[in-house]
């Protein structure tokens, strides 16, 4: 008898092979039968007309903090993840002394807006220290879906160089085998990466870069040759450039072709895949040609560069209850603290109007990484756009830049007026980075590139600022079916989304629809399938708010052959466990 039996499916492998219809027979965890099958189950899922996949491996996701009080990983799990991997960009929390949380929750909430209040009330402070007593924190939990976590180079430096190491200084020899040891013993406890930031647009809420953001060779090579002993895991880096114009506010001109050199000394050094960020650049739109024409080039030499890119634009949200163009002026801050519906009928009246959109912002109060996003939203105006109904790839003429032209209006004025709709509950996305001249042609084309993985989806970071975790979904509702110009054949998608992710972080017992495979798979109502307007929850620890974007038409996410999500609803199972990197 099978535990669960999905009859009629259409199946897409995540091999990128063709697709067929077969039913799929799971038993013990794992998928045990595929064809035409007539045995008993426990239970059934009627997938006629729908798709049967292998579940989304979501490489970048930053839910370090969160899955500590946390165990159904919203929003990942209703937009198909079924494996998550987080300690990106270099921040982290592990290893800790009990002392250093307030450094650590600074570097987090600069560099990934997580709010501080929420991590230090929330996270149990004091229960590890060391990076293999915070895997053993969360070999614990249970999960909706599965976790893995990868050693960071801000909490590795700061635990060796103390302030030293926060203020960027050169690393000593012996803080180098320090780290060194520290990154081998992480890697040998489970961690299945190392991640470094090497962006200046990343800096902690006190305004200061993430340590390691300006290591030299020397540093990097020698957590390379840790990775290289403990013989597993991937090299992740946010190389310079990366943010683009953000990085020009901070005076950075370094470009990610420049990293190219250093990332293949890592890869050689450590004998590992090496993913690094890839996206279209404001000042230099064909650079990520440049690079991830270089990147081939040193995969043919024998080297594993993984360009980790987003199939659409990086979506920077402004609402009234998060981050806008106005809530640095002294009007407005005002009435800041009032509740939603008393802010907005302040707002609305006309004295108040005319003094906000007569009144320039004050300086920001600190220099992380939202601060400077602020300082784009009024010359962004003409890549704005509401997102009800929601669309990634809109045409440039229905921006409310456009829009207000075309009715005659100033600009700022009108986005005052949308920010109050729907009560102040409407969101509006800008749309930058690899959304060029009104289309995302440029991310088509790094799709197709046989080298790159997709990711960037940042689930639980920027939780009032971006709400990328649905480009899991848009992959499939975008580029496989709603695109106006070229599509993508879905099964190179599910690919993107599965094999291949898996494939780079060695797990090699899930990722394809496969007789053997993990059963960590999604069905997919494929027609129905919709990526949902974003909505604000005051859900953290201590009430603060988070941006959260779900979807609809998963039929059902089964997490080691069980069904986590019924009808895109959690079932309340789970079957997510830690997963541990391992040479073997």
């Amino acid at each position: 008898m099978f535990d669960v039996l999905i009859k009629g499916g259409t199946v897409v492998d995540g091999t990128g092979a063709g697709s067929y219809g077969a039913d799929v027979g799971i038993a013990g965890g794992r998928i045990e039968e595929i064809g035409s099958i007539s045995g008993p189950a426990r239970q059934s899922i009627d997938a006629d007309g729908a798709l049967v996949t292998p579940g989304w491996v979501d490489v970048h996701t930053h839910y370090d903090g969160q899955v500590t009080w946390d165990d159904t990983l919203e929003p990942s799990a209703s937009n198909g993840v079924t494996t998550l991997v987080m300690g990106n960009c270099g921040v982290g929390f592990a290893p800790a002394r009990p002392a250093d949380s307030d450094v650590l929750i600074d570097l987090m909430e600069g560099v990934e807006d997580i709010p501080g209040s929420a991590l230090s009330v929330g996270m149990p402070w004091g229960e590890w220290e060391t990076f293999g007593e915070y895997l053993d924190v969360l070999d614990r939990g249970r999960y909706a879906v599965d976790i893995a976590a990868q050693v960071a180079h801000g909490p590795v430096r700061f635990y060796v160089m103390g302030e030293r190491g926060a203020a960027n200084e050169d690393a000593t020899g012996e803080d180098l085998t320090a780290m060194s040891a520290i990154v081998e013993e992480a890697m040998d406890r489970g961690a299945v990466g190392f991640s470094t930031s090497r962006t200046i647009g990343h800096k902690a809420r006190s305004g200061r870069p993430v340590p390691g953001t300006f290591a030299p060779e020397e540093e990097l090579l020698a957590f390379a040759g840790a990775m290289s002993s403990a013989g597993h895991g991937v090299f992740e880096a946010i190389v310079a450039g990366t943010i683009g114009s953000l990085e020009r506010l901070g005076g950075e001109r370094a470009k990610p072709i420049d990293e190219i050199p250093l990332l293949e000394a890592v890869a050689r050094e450590s004998g590992r895949p090496v993913t690094f960020t890839v996206a279209q650049l404001f000042e230099d739109p064909d650079h990520w040609r440049i690079v991830l024409d270089a990147a081939a080039r040193a995969n043919r030499e024998g080297h594993a560069l993984r360009p980790q890119i987003i199939p659409r634009s990086v979506t920077i949200m402004t609402n009234l209850d998060t981050y806008h163009l106005f809530m640095g002026r002294p009007t407005y801050r005002k009435i800041a603290g009032l509740a939603l519906d008393a802010r907005v009928a302040e707002m609305r009246r006309p004295e108040v109007r005319r003094a906000i959109l007569a009144e320039s912002s004050v300086p920001a109060e600190s220099n992380d990484f939202s601060a400077m996003v602020v300082q784009l939203f009024g010359p962004a105006l003409p890549v704005t756009f509401p997102l009800d109904p929601v669309n990634y790839e809109p045409r440039l003429d229905e921006s409310v830049y456009a829009r207000a032209q075309a009715a005659g209006v100033d600009p700022i004025e009108h986005m005052y007026d949308l920010l109050l709709a729907d009560g102040g509950n409407a969101f509006y996305a800008l749309l930058g980075s690899n959304f060029v001249n009104g289309t995302l042609d440029v991310c088509r084309e790094m799709l197709l590139d046989p080298n790159t993985v997709s990711g960037l989806g940042d689930a639980g970071a920027h939780v009032n600022l971006i709400s990328d975790c649905s480009a899991s979904t848009f992959h499939l509702t975008h580029w496989a079916r709603d695109r106006r110009g070229d599509r993508l054949p879905i099964e190179l998608l599910v690919h993107k989304l599965s094999g291949a992710n898996a494939a780079l972080y060695g797990f090699d017992d899930r990722g394809s629809v496969a007789v053997g495979a993990r059963a960590d798979l999604n069905v997919i109502d494929f027609d129905r399938l919709r990526v949902l307007p974003p909505v604000l929850r005051h859900d953290l620890p201590t009430g603060v708010s988070r941006i959260l974007q779900p979807a609809e038409g998963y039929l059902a996410t089964l997490v080691n052959g069980v069904i986590t999500r019924r009808h895109d609803a959690d079932t309340g199972e789970r079957s997510g466990r830690l997963v541990r990197g391992s040479a073997g």
